[in-house]
């Protein structure tokens, strides 16, 4: 199958910019896990939620399609980087207690990974797959992020962008759901580190690509006449949307 890689090319600002997933989050995964003994990432990317997962479980395999993300990715002594598909899991049947899906499931050919994640959980096992869309901060700025999100490069968002703006719901996985807690990401961010996350959307790389141009210097003038002093930090908030499901025991 085809890999549809949207952020390779800028995966050092990938790696630098993307907020990170909330502890808690974690903490509660590992809580439903059967044991933890391992636990399987998927489309790592910079290694966000493996690292998280490192600090919970035995060992952590995290697996991603791009080269170029891996080579950004935090090294842990127990975690075990591989470059290779979703779809196509290097790891035994039976042989996982979470598999976890970070911002990512949409990319999937989501078939062929609902078999192979049927394959590789252990009964009683977990998979927990999660996104987020659009942040909050304050009314003015969220107006003017909201305009480029969705005007700007709104035109350039792949159509898989839609998953995310539901939260995966409808999206068929091979398990039963189960109920999950409230979570949100949360950073303190300087205006030009948010400048930095609009960097990261695929939709702004392929704008750039199309257009020739990049639209961030005219948001950025626009954000920081409602900012004010470039170098304050302003509090930055995503509702997380989660879903977990259970593979009978």
């Amino acid at each position: 199958m085809s890999f549809k890689d949207h952020f390779s090319t800028q995966s050092a600002a990938y790696a630098q910019f993307r907020p990170r997933y909330p502890a808690a989050l974690f903490d509660w995964l590992a809580t439903q896990a059967p044991s933890r003994q391992r636990a399987l990432d998927l489309a790592t990317g910079s290694g966000q939620a493996a690292v998280e997962l490192a600090g919970r479980f035995e060992r952590v395999v995290a697996t991603d399609a791009s080269a170029k993300q891996l080579l950004q990715a935090e090294q842990r002594s127990n975690i075990d980087y591989r470059c290779e598909p979703a779809e196509q899991i290097s790891l035994g049947d039976g042989s996982c207690d979470l598999v976890t899906v970070a911002q990512a499931l949409h990319w999937f050919d989501v078939p062929k990974f609902s078999a192979e994640l049927s394959r590789v959980l252990r009964p009683g096992g977990v998979a927990a797959v999660w996104c987020y869309e659009t942040f909050r901060l304050e009314p003015g700025i969220d107006e003017i992020c909201s305009r480029f999100y969705h005007e700007t490069v709104g035109p350039f968002w792949p159509p898989e962008r839609r998953w995310l703006e539901t939260g995966y719901a409808g999206l068929e996985l091979p398990f039963p759901d189960i109920e999950t807690p409230a979570f949100d990401l949360a950073v303190d961010w300087d205006l030009d580190q948010l400048i930095g996350y609009l960097g990261t959307w695929s939709a702004t790389q392929r704008y750039r690509e199309a257009k020739g141009n990049d639209p961030l210097p005219a948001v950025r003038e626009s954000l920081l006449r409602q900012w004010g002093d470039p170098a304050e930090t302003r509090y930055v908030s995503w509702p997380l949307k989660l879903r977990v499901v259970r593979k009978p025991a």
